[in-house]
């Protein structure tokens, strides 16, 4: 182990840290500091959407830099109208609130949802959320992820929420049976730290359906499922669905710290000044690195490549694996992929890191591959060859 990546006697411990550390990085591929190359099927959990050292990103990056870093909300900030206007022309929505990460974009959608009560009367707004999902960190996010190991320790959990199943209608309109108090349905479409669980379309359309006709809001978390990774510009659009409320981040900045509420038109006017607001949300450095990204993602048809180099991953996988016991299914769209397996496989990250390919394990036995949407097919193969025999030495111990 290096020194750069032993553990700092200053840091809060955190994170299960693999022994290494990373120096630079140039495609969908990262050095470490001890010169040793890797293939990048991480893409720091579905954040580096154009890879590294990208040749169109870092110019304008380095220039704003040289220009303004942050200003404070008190000013208008070009860039951001700018970044709004592309998220509203490839969402069908109508405003966006800027923040800083998923957490306080998934934070912002639940105060969104308790002020839409409130401004209706209802006294004690309720929410639904899902078993296995995640939406963050924070107090009340981490009340609404579906994942006891996540609450553990930090009880008591705000309340106000119903948790149902993902993709069972039935079930979500018992929970809610005769509840005036329920204000909102809140999911992710692919649930990423919950195992690359996808949300079916027919699901999706019927929950639109039930929210429209109660007059709940439909608040989608796209933070990690979204920003072209699917192959459209956010997954539920896969079943021709709007939202009323998406928080964005990860992929949006392709690195650089940003979070997003797109709101439609019954939501978009929820919060008025002194409602929410925060310090670093929004600031010109983040804003140029989202118009930046989205633009250089439509100039170089990204969102193309993710669903073709995806489609192709994922065949490759299915191929490679067949037949092969304890593998129990390949599933995800895009460059959102997980391969479930029949027993926990947290060790699979540090082999796969040994022979040279980064990627992370998810829900205890899910191997999870977001690279970034740059990833060619030729890419693709090697995370093939790569990870295929690792799977399959694992699961023969």
């Amino acid at each position: 182990m290096s020194a750069a990546a032993a553990a700092s006697p200053h840091t809060m411990n955190t994170y299960a840290r693999l022994p290494v550390a990373m120096e630079r990085g140039q495609g969908c591929r990262v050095w470490d500091t001890e010169g040793r190359r890797y293939l990048d099927a991480l893409g720091g959990i579905a954040v580096n959407t154009l890879g590294h050292n990208h040749p169109k990103l870092v110019p304008a990056l380095q220039e704003q830099v040289a220009k303004l870093i942050h200003c404070s909300n008190y000013f208008h900030v070009p860039d951001a109208e700018r970044l709004a206007a592309k998220l509203v022309e490839h969402s069908g929505m109508t405003n966006v609130f800027f923040c800083n990460s998923g957490l306080e974009a998934n934070e912002a959608a639940l105060k969104l949802a308790r002020k839409y009560g409130h401004d209706k009367g209802i006294a004690r707004p309720q929410i639904v959320v899902y078993e296995k999902a995640f939406h963050g960190r924070s107090i009340a996010t981490l009340s609404a992820t579906g994942n006891p190991k996540v609450h553990k320790g930090f009880e008591p959990l705000v309340e106000g929420f119903i948790r149902v199943p993902l993709n069972d209608i039935e079930a979500l309109k018992k929970a809610t049976e005769g509840n005036p108090d329920v204000v909102a349905v809140f999911f992710e479409t692919i649930q990423g730290e919950g195992g690359v669980n996808p949300a079916r379309a027919d699901y999706l359309k019927a929950v639109r359906q039930l929210c429209d006709e109660r007059d709940w809001l439909l608040m989608i978390d796209e933070v990690q499922c979204g920003m072209g990774r699917t192959g459209k510009w956010f997954a539920h659009q896969w079943a021709g669905i709007v939202p009323d409320v998406m928080p964005l981040a990860k992929g949006l900045g392709s690195g650089v710290p940003i979070g997003a509420v797109v709101a439609g038109p019954k939501a978009a006017h929820i919060f008025q000044p002194g409602n929410h607001g925060t310090t670093f949300g929004g600031n010109p450095l983040a804003m140029r690195a989202g118009v930046e990204t989205i633009r250089i993602m439509e100039e170089d048809g990204l969102l193309d490549n993710a669903a073709k180099v995806g489609a192709h991953l994922k065949a490759g996988l299915e191929k490679a694996l067949a037949g092969q016991s304890g593998v129990r299914e390949v599933r995800g769209q895009g460059l959102m992929i997980g391969i479930e397996l029949a027993k926990p496989c947290g060790a699979l990250a540090q082999r796969a890191l040994e022979a040279g390919l980064l990627i992370s394990v998810t829900a205890e036995n899910v191997v999870r591959l977001v690279p970034p949407l740059i990833l060619t097919e030729a890419e693709a193969d090697e995370i093939v060859a790569t990870l295929t025999p690792l799977i399959q030495a694992f699961l023969q111990e």
